[in-house]
C-alpha cells in the first residue's frame, strides 16, 4: 500500500492541499504546527517512504564537490583516485553533480591551508579530501562542520575528526600484515632488513605511510624484536640523487636482503636492483603504478600491496551523492582490501 500510495491521496486524508504534504516531507517551512503533525501521523501510519531519486530528478538543483588531492604526476597513485571520480560523476550526471579538483603539496603543510581556505570560498555542497596530519586538518574540517558541509576522508582516516565516511585501508592492518608477508620472504637468519622512505625537510607526506609503518614496527617488535631495522631516508624532491644514496646504503651494509617502502613509489628501488643486478634482494611496495608493477613482473619488486584507490575516489562521491540528494545513510568507515599481489598472479588482478 505504502509504494502505491500518492501524495494527492495523503493531502486528502490529512484535510490538506498537496503543497503543504510536499513541504512536510521535504522539510521545508511554511506549515502550521496542527497540519504537519497530521501529515506526520498518516506518513507514520502508512510507513511512507518519498522516492527520493525522482524528488532529486524533479528539483533540478546542482550540486558541487570540492576534491582535494596530494599533488601528482600523471600515471601516479593519485591519477586512479581521479579517474574514480570522473566515473562518478559520469554515473550520478542525472543529479547535475560537478566536482571541482585542487591539490596542495603533501611536503608542505602550508600549501594543505592555503588550498583549504580557497575551498571554503567556493562554499561547495559537499567535499571529498586526503587530510594531512591532525592538526592542520582539523582547522578545515572545524570550518565545514560550522557551515554544515559534509565532508570525506578518503586514503587516510582521522578519527579525532570524524567524516561523514572514509575509504581507504586500515593503514596499521596494513603494516603489521606486510611486516609478516616480508619476514616469511626473510630466512630464519636474518637479522637486519630496511625501510625505504620519500622525505623532504623531515615530512613523509602522507598519514597512510607513517601508519603502516607503525603497525610495520608493532608486527616485528612482537615477533622478531632481535631483528635490526634500518632506515634509508630518500628525498623526495631529489629523486637523481636516490642512485648515489642506495649505492651508499648498500655498500655499507651488504648483509641486508630484505625491505620495503610505504609510499606507492617502489619502482625507484625496483629499477635500481634491476639496473645494478641485484637478484638477491627482496622489495615490498605498495600499489598498482604501471612501474611498480613492471618491477613485479621482472622480480625485483616480490610483493605489491593493492587498495583500489579508483573504488575510493568513486565511492566517495557516491557517498556525498546519497548523503545530500538522496538522503540515505552512509557507512562510517570503508577499509578497502589489503590485496597481496606477485608475478605469478599480478595479471588475474591488474587489467591493462
Amino acid at each position: 500500500m505504502a509504494e502505491r500510495i500518492r501524495i494527492k491521496d495523503i493531502a486528502k486524508m490529512a484535510d490538506v492541499s498537496v503543497g503543504t504534504v510536499d513541504r512536510v516531507i521535504h522539510g521545508r517551512s511554511g506549515v502550521s504546527e496542527a497540519s504537519r503533525k497530521r501529515v506526520e501521523e498518516i506518513l507514520k501510519q502508512l510507513d511512507y517512504q518519498p522516492n527520493m531519486y525522482a524528488s532529486a530528478l524533479a528539483s533540478n538543483k546542482k550540486y558541487t564537490f570540492a576534491c582535494l588531492l596530494p599533488l601528482h604526476e600523471k600515471g601516479e597513485y593519485w591519477t586512479e583516485v581521479e579517474t574514480g571520480i570522473d566515473n562518478a560523476v559520469a554515473t550520478y550526471s542525472d543529479f547535475n553533480v560537478a566536482v571541482q579538483l585542487s591539490y596542495y603539496d603533501p611536503y608542505d603543510y602550508h600549501s594543505f591551508a592555503g588550498a583549504s581556505r580557497d575551498i571554503l570560498e567556493l562554499e561547495p555542497d559537499g567535499v571529498m579530501f586526503a587530510p594531512t596530519v591532525p592538526q592542520y586538518t582539523k582547522p578545515f574540517t572545524d570550518k565545514l562542520a560550522e557551515r554544515n558541509i559534509p565532508y570525506i576522508y578518503i586514503d587516510s582516516n582521522i578519527k579525532e575528526e570524524p567524516a561523514l565516511s572514509f575509504f581507504g585501508q586500515n593503514s596499521h592492518q596494513s603494516g603489521y600484515f606486510a611486516a609478516r608477508m616480508l619476514m616469511l620472504l626473510a630466512d630464519e637468519e636474518t637479522q637486519e632488513i630496511v625501510i625505504f622512505r620519500k622525505i623532504n625537510e623531515g615530512i613523509v607526506g602522507s598519514n597512510q605511510q607513517e601508519r603502516r609503518e607503525i603497525g610495520f614496527r608493532e608486527y616485528m617488535q612482537e615477533h622478531h624484536p632481535d631483528c635490526r631495522i634500518w632506515e634509508l631516508d630518500l628525498h623526495a624532491k631529489r629523486d637523481s640523487e636516490d642512485s648515489q644514496m642506495l649505492d651508499e646504503f648498500f655498500r655499507e651494509h651488504p648483509a641486508v636482503k630484505n625491505g620495503i617502502t610505504f609510499n606507492s613509489k617502489a619502482y625507484i628501488i625496483g629499477e635500481y636492483l634491476q639496473k645494478k643486478q641485484k637478484r638477491e634482494f627482496n622489495l615490498m611496495g605498495y600499489d598498482l603504478l604501471q612501474r611498480n608493477v613492471d618491477c613485479l613482473k621482472q622480480g625485483s619488486i616480490f610483493f605489491l600491496i593493492a587498495q583500489q584507490p579508483a573504488l575510493q575516489g568513486f565511492d566517495g562521491i557516491k557517498a556525498l551523492c546519497e548523503h545530500l540528494i538522496l538522503k540515505k545513510e552512509v557507512t562510517r568507515e570503508n577499509f578497502m582490501p589489503i590485496d597481496l599481489l606477485t608475478k605469478e598472479n599480478i595479471e588475474f588482478y591488474y587489467n591493462k
